[in-house]
């Protein structure tokens, strides 16, 4: 298989018309290629079926003419959530103090529908990875990374406790805590996401 961006974006493509046979009126997918490359979002997902299928929520409440979010795109109200719902997505009872219901994840009732797809999109996503790590890794990433600075990394949100976030390297975090000036709490990389950057 080709570990070329080109061919991931097919596979992208691909899974979202898998996900547009199932429901309709979801729109098509402009460009791909923009997902690729960004391991998080303002929704919290690195890229997968799953993030995807977020994504498609986002398309469908467009296509319906519905406000799904606040605070800039951030906070995924509970039309957000009732739309999720209908794609096979879940999400525990309450919601995040600064991202609502963004955190949703795959059903058992959606994994068996959309299994094929899945794993064709794991394979084409794990291919992409060891063809750019393998480019990283050969290439000058200049004075950041030769003297193990988090400069170059990929900043993921934080948030504290009273909702405020902040986007960080999660190495940076782990170094020493980053302290909340609003409350005095510490900022955390909510789980979903800590386990996705690890």
């Amino acid at each position: 298989m080709s570990t070329t961006p080109p061919v991931l974006a097919a596979e992208l493509a691909g899974a979202w018309a898998d996900i547009q046979r199932h429901h309709p009126e979801l729109p098509d997918l402009a460009a791909p290629e923009s997902l690729i490359g960004e391991s998080s979002s303002a929704c919290g997902h690195e890229l997968s079926f799953e993030r995807l299928l977020h994504e498609a929520v986002h398309g469908i409440a467009a296509a319906r003419g519905v406000r799904d979010t606040s605070r800039a795109g951030r906070y995924h109200n509970r039309r957000f959530l009732a739309i999720a719902e209908e794609l096979g997505l879940d999400h525990p009872e309450e919601p995040h103090p600064s991202s609502g219901f963004s955190l949703v994840t795959l059903n058992p009732e959606a994994k068996r529908r959309y299994r094929p797809t899945i794993e064709r999109l794991q394979r084409a996503l794990k291919a992409h990875t060891a063809a750019t790590a393998a480019d990283t890794a050969r290439s000058f990433r200049g004075p950041a990374a030769r003297h193990g600075s988090s400069g170059g990394g990929v900043r993921v949100k934080a948030v504290c406790d009273c909702g405020r976030n902040v986007r960080v390297v999660p190495s940076v975090l782990a170094q020493a805590p980053i302290v909340c000036g609003g409350c005095g709490k510490p900022f955390r990389i909510p789980e979903a996401v800590g386990a996705a950057a690890s």
